[in-house]
């Protein structure tokens, strides 16, 4: 009984249809890139500094430039050996007092002679971010004390990476691999635009995690389907293009963070395209591969017949179709 790569080398191993399907794929393993990489541009982290209630106030009416607010009122270079104790500490002063001297504001204090005299405190009140856009770390402020949190954001991702290629890859042996592609494109689109207008940190950890549990997966899938598609010999070819696409995937994705520097946009933006791949169900039939190993030959003879129609080469599959069907 001839195989099915003995049909594919007579109705074609990568013709038309082939083609069609495998560029269709190819734009799935491109939007991947935002989940895989994302956390480049959402976790973005701005220059920043403790936010001093009454230093604005105190800048603006002493006329100060950005740079002379930042020599007065922001910590630099401390003996306790924070290089860059301004982004986690600042001064415990009251910049509201009234008479302070706008050429050496510190000397002002009482018994206040030197800034290494000055005590520090921690950012109790916020900090300020210097970047016209917005990511998840300025908007949660997950800096200093919190800055584990970001890496704890990109860990959850990689956790769902590899439980869900697992658990994914036995559910495309199962159930089949159109169906477990759908309900992974559904389940990271839904999760995408959810974690765009999520209201917290959790909650925007919870639907990242969501993501990657599904999102390598149905990557994985597509990289399966698109191999079980072709002839032997263009399994190789159609593999690494593929992959091929994921890096095309950076290319965009740095030119929409570019033109979208806010985090909320920039998740939506990449994230709503997902759901015109749930066309998929109309555009891609079932791996006749995997029907053939369930013992469905007639489903996967009406994929085979659909992939010579789709070739124009319809006519040369009769003679396979009554050898398999006997």
């Amino acid at each position: 009984m001839p195989t099915l790569d003995d049909i594919l080398e007579h109705i074609g191993g990568f013709d038309l249809f082939q083609k069609r399907a495998f560029f269709v794929l190819c734009l799935l393993s491109a939007a991947f890139t935002p989940i895989y990489v994302g956390i480049v541009f959402l976790g973005f982290t701005p220059e920043h500094r403790c936010l001093s209630p009454g230093a604005a106030d105190l800048s603006t009416k002493c006329g100060w430039s950005l740079e002379e607010e930042l020599n007065y009122t922001v910590p630099q270079g401390e003996p306790d050996g924070e290089t860059f104790s301004g982004q986690c500490r600042r001064y415990d002063v009251d910049w509201n007092t009234t008479g302070l001297s706008c050429t050496s504001p510190l000397e002002s204090f009482t018994n206040y002679s030197t800034k290494s005299s000055i005590l520090l405190t921690t950012c109790q009140d916020g900090w300020v971010y210097d970047s016209l856009g917005s990511s998840i770390v300025s908007e949660f402020n997950l800096v200093c004390e919190d800055a584990w949190k970001l890496d704890l954001f990109q860990s959850c991702v990689n956790v769902g990476f590899f439980v869900g290629s697992i658990c994914i890859g036995y559910m495309a042996d199962r159930f089949g691999r159109k169906l477990c592609l759908l309900i992974t494109i559904l389940v990271n689109s839904v999760s995408g635009v959810l974690m765009a207008f999520a209201p917290s940190y959790t909650w925007m950890v919870i639907f990242r995690l969501l993501q990657g549990l599904v999102s390598k997966g149905g990557w994985l899938t597509g990289y399966i389907l698109i191999t079980e598609f072709v002839g032997l010999s263009y399994r190789r070819t159609v593999g690494i293009v593929y992959q091929v696409a994921f890096t095309v995937g950076l290319l965009v994705l740095a030119a929409v963070a570019y033109a979208i520097p806010h985090w909320r946009w920039l998740q939506l933006t990449v994230t709503v395209p997902n759901f015109f791949f749930l066309l998929y169900y109309w555009c891609l039939p079932e791996s006749p591969r995997w029907l053939i190993a369930q013992k469905k030959s007639d489903e996967a003879m009406k994929v085979i017949h659909r992939i010579a129609k789709g070739n124009q080469k319809r006519h040369q599959v009769f003679p396979y179709c009554q050898i398999m069907a006997y």
